[in-house]
Parts: structure tokens; sequence; C-alpha cells
């Protein structure tokens, strides 16, 4: 009998690992956004977080954990247990910094288990109305033929539109001046005022001052055209092709969490980020819904930290 019963015993130890997570989640979930309430971030983690707790039956709590460029949030969620309950979104902003900050305590790539790209969010270069060009292509002419005279707004040192003016820049061998600014706010009211003559802007925060004429929209900084702007055409279509500067969202948890854990996070999130009405809210907002795979989310992020490395090593960025 005693026998028998350690064979019991050996069995149960080998069948846990492939129920042990069965019934998770079996409480809340944390969802940590390294950016401040109120951003352009904001909407998805609201509606993801809502949708996910509908779906696992316990509430998924948004914990906004902002500064030092996303690396604080980063670096929380790097640190937790790998238990799957805390979540991480992810952002363009994570892999500027793996290239601005040497000395993170953390890899976003090594420290991170992916679980999908969300959803990408179009730049928009956008120029003073005063400027005489109407499109890419001029721009890049005028830029040419004056080099290290157009000066180009940006919301500070290192962000994204910063980098996406440089990556402009490396593609084409185009000069110019680098206007940082505190936020993204500030660097739209320079570009109105006259103050510089040109910008990479959000299109949610630059849409209204395109409709109403007081700036020139060239083109969006995504892969494909944005379906509230359908007439913009990308930059890369504009005659520099391989130019991607998308803001992007991805969701991912602390490396080592169980793959069964994972799994159940992806199908999740899958199923609510292409639901009906949440593409609708989500595409009316400027959002492009674009899931996929762990492994795609795995390898887009790579790419990305890859790409941002070379922008910022060859324009020489540092942080403020």
């Amino acid at each position: 009998m005693k026998f028998a019963g350690a064979l019991c015993l050996a069995a149960a130890a080998v069948i846990a690992p492939a129920t042990a997570f069965a019934d998770y989640p079996e409480k809340p979930l944390r969802l940590v956004v390294p950016f401040p309430p109120g951003g352009s971030t904001e909407p998805l983690a609201r509606v993801l977080s809502q949708k996910l707790g509908e779906a696992f039956g316990h509430q998924v709590i948004v914990d906004n954990r902002p500064g030092a460029g996303s690396t604080i949030g980063a670096e929380i969620v790097a640190k937790s247990p790998p238990d799957g309950y805390t979540l991480f979104l992810g952002s363009i902003s994570n892999a500027i910094s793996a290239a601005l900050y040497p000395k993170l305590n953390f890899d976003i790539v090594r420290d991170f288990a992916p679980v999908t790209l969300l959803a990408t969010t179009p730049g928009v270069l956008v120029v003073h109305p005063a400027l005489p060009v109407k499109n890419v292509k001029e721009l890049l002419a005028l830029a040419k033929a004056r080099p290290e005279q157009l000066a180009y707004s940006s919301a500070g040192n290192g962000t994204p539109p910063h980098l996406s003016a440089e990556l402009l820049s490396s593609l084409t061998g185009i000069k110019m001046i680098h206007v940082p600014y505190k936020g993204g706010g500030p660097s739209i009211i320079a570009l109105l005022s006259g103050e510089a003559q040109l910008s990479f802007a959000s299109l949610p925060s630059a849409i209204g001052h395109i409709r109403n004429g007081k700036l020139r929209a060239l083109g969006v900084t995504t892969t494909q055209r944005a379906a509230s702007v359908p007439e913009l055409p990308t930059i890369a279509e504009s005659g520099v092709p391989g130019y991607a500067a998308e803001t992007w969202l991805g969701l991912a948890v602390t490396a080592r969490t169980p793959k069964d854990i994972v799994g159940k996070l992806h199908a999740a999130t899958v199923k609510a980020m292409t639901l009906p009405d949440v593409k609708e809210r989500l595409d009316a907002l400027g959002y492009i819904v674009r899931v996929g795979s762990p492994e795609e989310y795995s390898s887009f992020v790579q790419n990305e930290v890859d790409k941002w490395r070379k922008v910022v090593k060859a324009a020489n960025v540092r942080v403020d």
C-alpha cells in the first residue's frame, strides 16, 4: 500500500505542472503603464483592462508608473514574480530607452515574456504653411538645398518625435536643426508660431490644426495609411523607402512566466482587441489595431531596439 501511495504521489507530481495554472487568474491583475494618466496611451490601457477584467472575472487595475523614459515602470515589471499577475504596456519608448540608457537594471528583450503587439498610432510630418513645400519630396529637396537651415521642433531630446526626424535624416542625408521643447504641446505651439518650420507630431494632437489650415501635413510615419486621414500618404511611399517610425504599444509579462499563462493572456487579449466595439473605438482615436503571436511581438521589439540604437548612435543623441 505504501508503494502504491508513493506511485500516486509521483504521478500527481508529473501531472501538476500541466494543470497547476488551469484556474489562472485567481485574483486581480495589475497593468503597469509607464506613462502618466491622461496621455495618449491611456485610452487603450483602459479599454484593454476593462475587457480583460470581463474575460477573466477579476479586475485588471491600471497602475501608472511614469518617469525616466518609461524605464521606471518597465523595471517594476521586470523584477516582479513571473506569475502572470503583473502585466506591462510596452511601447516605442522602451526600445528607444534601451539605446539612450546604457546602464539599465533590466533588458527590454531578455527580461520580458512577449504576449502580443497591440496597436500602432500614426505620427504625422507637419510643416508651417509658410514653408513652400506641398509633399515629402519637395521638403527633402528644400532641406538639401538649405542644409542646417530648417528647424524642427520636438517634445525633447530622445523622444519619439525627435528620433522620427533623425531617422528621416539618416535615410535621406538631409541636415536640419533640432529645437527640443518640454513636451508635445509646446513643440506644436512653436511650430504654429513659426519658431520652427516642421515637426513630427502625434496625429491626434495635430489633426485639428491640419483641418483648419494652420499646419500642412505631408505624410504619416506608419507603414500603412491612417484611416482618419486616408488621403495622406506614408513617408515610405513618398520617396523614403524603409521609413517607419510607428508609435506602438504591446503587452508583455515578466520573463519565465509559464507558457500556459502567456497563452491564456494572449488568447484573451487578441479576442478583446478584435471585438467590433473595441476596434471601432480605437480606430476613432487614431489607433491601428495590430495583434499577433508572442513570437511576432518578440521579433518586432528586437527589430525596434536594433533600429533605434542605430539612429541614436548616428545622431549622437543624449538625454536631457
